[in-house]
């Protein structure tokens, strides 16, 4: 899996028809949702994805810095 968020998939996981393995939510609806409820909503269990570690914060502001790397 890549570093980034597979936001194709997610998209097609909580938007549209729900017979299509989608949540049926409206676009609206989905970008309202919290990432954590987004995650109860996929079924991804709490404390299964991997707890946001004080080295992965800095290891995520190194990658994304909030200007420019200079």
């Amino acid at each position: 899996m890549s570093a980034g968020l597979d936001w194709p998939g997610l998209l097609r996981m909580g938007i549209g028809p729900a017979r299509l393995g989608g949540l049926g939510l409206t676009p609206a609806a989905f970008w309202a949702l919290t990432p954590a409820e987004l995650a109860l909503m996929l079924g991804i269990e709490p404390g299964k994805g991997g707890a946001m570690t004080r080295n992965r914060l800095a290891e995520l502001v190194a990658r994304y810095p909030d200007r420019p790397a200079g």
